[in-house]
């Protein structure tokens, strides 16, 4: 009788492209080209000509989420080896990234107002019949790009997809965005793209058990165990009891991930999962989440929020992914519906301000979503309310009330709040730390210092409190926990600035008889139903 055995939950599973660790940006043909030649190039570039500096810039915690990358300087070889393998597998993204710059520059030169009509022809030759030439209503022009096209196109490189599976017992891993995963013992890389069924596959096995024959096949490995096994087990894992209750039950799994469920419906919004850890902080893990989730909500496309990790893992469990509309085209706002139909999802659903969809016993609404993306004209961001029994549940993520008739005006249109879910990570990068490789031309530092990727501060909060008057506060959207901190390279104390103004309204909305809580590994709300 052939062994059925299971995929182990404590198996860490990371999606890499070109071998870093893959995130929102790197899956776009536009935006992946300019982060392969203008960062990750340039970092191990860097790396190479003076190791010493990358290990002792990181002996400074201030510095983890800088442009560095974390290994010793015998590392100096695999690191070249992978930057010759970058330029060689990777020349048409290169030769992308190079038009965008030649075509940003003639426009800045060129286009002062007149037709853009005869600049067609001196467009690149790698961006011809991808791009279009577009003024805005000040007649500053712009390019477009026709993203449909272009994950049709040889700039869309699945094949330079990969997962890297091992065993840590430890919540603890270096800050992923500077540094590639170089292949090493106790590892195991196996080249599948994000869409391929083997992935669905490998994780329905955590609780649905296969013979390891079947999943090496499906896998496309040979005969040979290749230390598969090892990420295996015959032992059963506990399953998570259906929800059956008639209150309405809020689980926080950790930074900005809630599942939110009635008896007839559950709805995950920005799911970045812990595995199962014997010790440690207590915590929510995968085992905790439904065999079925109805809805996941994402509410923007950074790292933190949109977790490939987290949401390969969940694929298949999955019926319906909601997403905000983006502004279409553009290489900083590359369309969230359009990435995850590529990659496998079905049933992808994008929502506008105000736009709504009914679920069973409610609705789920898109909200405006201002601040925290450095004053970039990105689209790609909703806040959302819940609405479900009659109870209303707002999660605004990292929503920076820099406006506060914003929400004069929507308590005009969606009414008060039961409960509020904000992030008040108010102390953050600059613009160029996540966007710097999309820019053709420097930002100066001066104003790249000034626009940052910030939260509401208490001031802030307060106002959003005092306009949409609910019972209950919750901060989350932190970054604290020991399984996000690979993702946010955050290490607060009680001194740092997000700290102090969460405990001041915190202090403040109890001090008026609002529940309220800055949140931090686990927490069950029960929210009865009128």
């Amino acid at each position: 009788m052939t062994e059925l055995v299971y995929f182990k939950d404590t198996t860490l599973v990371e999606p890499l492209f070109n071998q870093w660790y893959a995130w929102p940006y790197l899956i776009p043909p536009a935006s992946a080209a300019m982060f392969v030649a203008n960062s990750h190039l340039k970092i191990m570039e860097s790396f190479i000509s003076a190791p010493k500096v990358h290990i002792a810039v990181l002996r400074d915690p201030a510095m983890l989420g800088g442009p560095f990358i974390n290994y010793d300087a015998g590392k100096v070889g695999q690191i070249r080896a992978l930057a010759d393998e970058t330029i060689a597998e990777n020349a048409d993204l290169l030769e992308f990234a190079a038009a965008v710059k030649v075509l940003d520059d003639k426009l800045a030169a060129e286009a002062t107002g007149y037709s853009l009509e005869a600049l067609y022809q001196e467009i690149p030759a790698a961006l011809r019949g991808y791009v279009e030439l577009v003024y805005d209503l000040r007649s500053r022009a712009s390019v477009r790009f026709v993203e449909g096209l272009l994950y049709k196109s040889r700039y869309y490189r699945p094949e330079r997809q990969s997962i890297v599976l091992s065993n840590s017992d430890s919540d603890g891993r270096p800050f992923v965005f500077s540094t590639p995963r170089l292949k090493s013992d106790g590892q195991m890389h196996v080249s599948l793209s994000f869409s391929h069924e083997a992935i669905d596959e490998l994780f329905r096995m955590e609780f649905q058990p296969q013979p390891l024959a079947a999943i090496k096949e499906v896998m496309g490995l040979a005969s040979e165990d290749y230390g598969l096994s090892e990420f295996f087990t015959r032992e059963a894992p506990p399953k998570s009891a259906a929800y059956n209750d008639e209150a309405i039950r809020i689980r926080y799994f950790g930074h900005a991930c809630l599942l939110v469920q009635t008896k007839a419906v559950s709805v995950l919004c920005d799911p970045v999962i812990s595995r199962k850890k014997s010790d440690g902080q207590d915590r929510y893990t995968y085992a905790d989440l439904p065999e079925v989730i109805d809805y996941v909500l994402l509410t923007h496309t950074h790292q933190d929020h949109v977790m490939f990790e987290s949401l390969l893992r969940l694929r298949h469990k999955i019926k319906n992914v909601i997403v905000p509309k983006s502004s279409g085209g553009d290489r900083m706002d590359p369309s969230l519906k359009l990435l995850l139909q590529t990659l496998g999802f079905t049933n992808v659903y994008d929502l506008d301000e105000l736009e709504s969809i009914e679920v069973a016993g409610g609705s789920i609404t898109g909200l405006p979503f201002f601040g925290e993306h450095a004053d970039l004209n990105i689209r790609t961001k909703l806040g959302y309310r819940i609405e479900l029994d009659r109870k209303s549940i707002l999660l605004l993520a990292d929503s920076n009330n820099i406006e506060p008739h914003l929400y004069r005006h929507l308590r005009e249109v969606v009414g008060t709040a039961d409960i509020i879910f904000l992030g008040m990570e108010c102390d953050g990068a600059p613009m160029s730390w996540l966007y710097g490789p999309l820019l053709t031309t420097p930002l100066s530092r001066k104003n790249d210092q000034s626009r940052r990727f910030d939260g509401s501060t208490a001031d802030k909060g307060m106002l959003i409190v005092d306009e949409l008057q609910p019972s209950e506060v919750y901060v989350y959207a932190m970054g604290q926990e020991p399984w996000c901190t690979f993702l946010t390279s955050l290490q607060y104390t009680n001194q740092s600035k997000p700290i102090v103004e969460s405990d001041e309204l915190v202090a403040r909305c109890q001090a008026r008889g609002i529940i309220a809580e800055r949140l931090f590994g686990q927490k069950e709300l029960i929210v009865p139903a009128d």
